[in-house]
C-alpha cells in the first residue's frame, strides 16, 4: 500500500470554480450518488474545496466543463481530453472524459502547471499534470489558453 505524504496532500493546488458551474456540477454529483459513491465522494470533495468565484472572473486556463486538457498521469503517457458532463454529449467518444470520473474530477479547476496529487480508493498515491488548457471562447470558437 502506498501513503501520501502530508506534504503531497498539502501541496494539491487551489482549484478555482465559477459560480454557476459549481452549482450545476453539485446537482450532477448529488444526483449521480448511487451510481458510484467513491467517485462521487471525489468530486464533491473537490468542489467543497474550490474557491468559486463569478463565472466573469475566472481565468481563461483554468479547466471547467468544456475545455480540452493535455495532462500527464504520473507515471504514464500524455492525454488529451474534453471534459464533459456525460448527459451534456450525444456522441461520447475516446476522447471525452466526464467530471464524475476520478480524472475528470481531478483535473477540475486546474490550470497549466499544476500537479494534482490524491488517494484511490485502493489507497495509491495517484498524481497528474496539467500540461495545456483550451476553453472555448464566448463566440463558441475553441482558443489556446497557457500552454
Amino acid at each position: 500500500m502506498t501513503t501520501i505524504s502530508l506534504s503531497d496532500w498539502g501541496q494539491s493546488p487551489q482549484i478555482l470554480v465559477g459560480e454557476s458551474e459549481h452549482r450545476r456540477l453539485t446537482a450532477t454529483a448529488l444526483t449521480s450518488i448511487g451510481a458510484d459513491a467513491e467517485r462521487t465522494d471525489f468530486l464533491l470533495y473537490e468542489l467543497d474545496r474550490a474557491q468559486i468565484v463569478q463565472d466573469a472572473l475566472l481565468p481563461p486556463d483554468v479547466v471547467r466543463i468544456g475545455s480540452i486538457v493535455r495532462y500527464r498521469p504520473m507515471p504514464g503517457a500524455e492525454r488529451t481530453v474534453k471534459l464533459i458532463i456525460s448527459q451534456d454529449d450525444e456522441a461520447t467518444g475516446a476522447y471525452r472524459l466526464t467530471v464524475t470520473s476520478v480524472y475528470g474530477a481531478a483535473l477540475l479547476g486546474l490550470r497549466p502547471g499544476h500537479i494534482m496529487t490524491w488517494l484511490d480508493p485502493d489507497g495509491k498515491t495517484q498524481r497528474l499534470k496539467v500540461l495545456q488548457v483550451t476553453n472555448p471562447l464566448p463566440g463558441g470558437d475553441p482558443g489556446p489558453s497557457a500552454a
